[in-house]
């Protein structure tokens, strides 16, 4: 089978597409032919050496990919032959076949492209995680989403709204803005132009929103902590611009703040009757029209470069994804 394979940790452009042998199909595991797969940022990080974890040589990056079942290995349950499903894999999605847990895997929407099933998973799984179970949102709540026209930034802005919140969509062009709006924004920033404290305040009477998503990181993590009212909730989901920034700490205490980590894999992992409610749910927020993932850009698999180049030069408007 073709599959995109990382020898050593090296700038993402050094990734090799070859010919590897189909993985064993062990006690549990569903194989599934693999349509079209989800590029995120840390897939980057990963091969590059910088995420936290670090498997061993060769491996297949990929975290999520959506296609058929092809085989049931010894002991696996709940599906069969030519049902389509999503993968949530730690590895091994950027290749034509991936076997996986049956645990790691869930029935795709009649109504859902293969394409929209591998851009799902990890954008609005973290996103609703992050919402649901870590800033505890409520209805009538205020939200401002960093990077709002990228990936999670964008599901982030259809869930907010769906649960009832006023958005406020932050990006750095009216493009990604006008995305942003299209998706529910009820307000948005260019934090290229505008003061991003500034026009939060402006925007909420001088009372400063109730939850801050924030997938960037970067110069943009401190006023947006700043533009938190009293007791809001600043979600940290990633470092897209690069540097990991330094807060002051007085920051959470002057506002009785909370500073919140979102590792949306780690929890899913450990709460796995929790993670599978969320999915239920927002499955149900599909079928309702009320998401639905945007396709940034396809590219096949031999054209993975444009892909991961499309992440690294913040073009993204939505999610990528590798065809199969």
């Amino acid at each position: 089978m073709r599959a995109l394979i990382c020898k050593q940790f090296a700038p993402y452009d050094q990734l090799e597409v070859a010919q590897v042998e189909v993985p064993p199909l062990n006690e549990g595991m569903v194989m599934v032919d693999v349509k079209a797969a989800g590029v995120n940022f840390p897939d980057i990080l990963l091969v590059e050496g910088k995420y936290q974890a670090q498997p061993p040589f060769p491996f297949v990056p990929g975290t999520e990919a959506a296609g058929v079942v092809s085989a049931l290995g010894p002991k696996a349950t709940g599906f069969k032959e030519g049902d389509r499903v999503i993968v949530a894999s730690m590895l091994g999605a950027f290749a034509e076949k991936v076997p996986a847990p049956a645990a790691q895997i869930v029935p795709m929407p009649d109504t859902m492209s293969f394409e929209e099933g591998a851009a799902f998973t990890t954008t609005y799984a973290t996103s609703y995680h992050a919402l649901k179970q870590r800033a505890r949102l409520q209805p009538g709540e205020s939200v401002l989403v960093l990077g709002a026209a990228g990936g999670v930034g964008l599901a982030t802005v259809q869930i907010a709204k769906a649960m009832g919140a006023t958005v406020i969509a932050a990006a750095s062009s009216d493009e990604k803005l006008a995305i942003a709006a299209e998706a529910g924004a009820d307000h948005g920033i260019d934090y290229t132009k505008d003061d991003l404290k500034t026009k939060v305040r402006e925007l909420t009477g001088g009372k400063g929103v109730d939850v801050v998503y924030d997938p960037v990181g970067g110069d943009f993590a401190e006023p947006a902590l700043r533009a938190t009212g009293w007791g809001g909730r600043y979600l940290v989901i990633g470092f897209a611009a690069g540097p990991i920034p330094k807060l002051p700490l007085n920051l959470a205490l002057l506002n009785s703040r909370d500073i919140l980590g979102v590792f949306w894999g780690a929890w899913a992992g450990r709460n796995p009757r929790e993670n599978a409610q969320n999915m239920k749910e927002l499955f149900d927020l599909f079928e309702a029209g009320k998401i639905k993932p945007r396709i940034s850009g396809a590219y096949k698999l031999e054209d993975f470069k444009g892909a991961f180049d499309d992440i690294m030069g913040r073009r993204v408007k939505g999610k990528v994804v590798l065809t199969f």
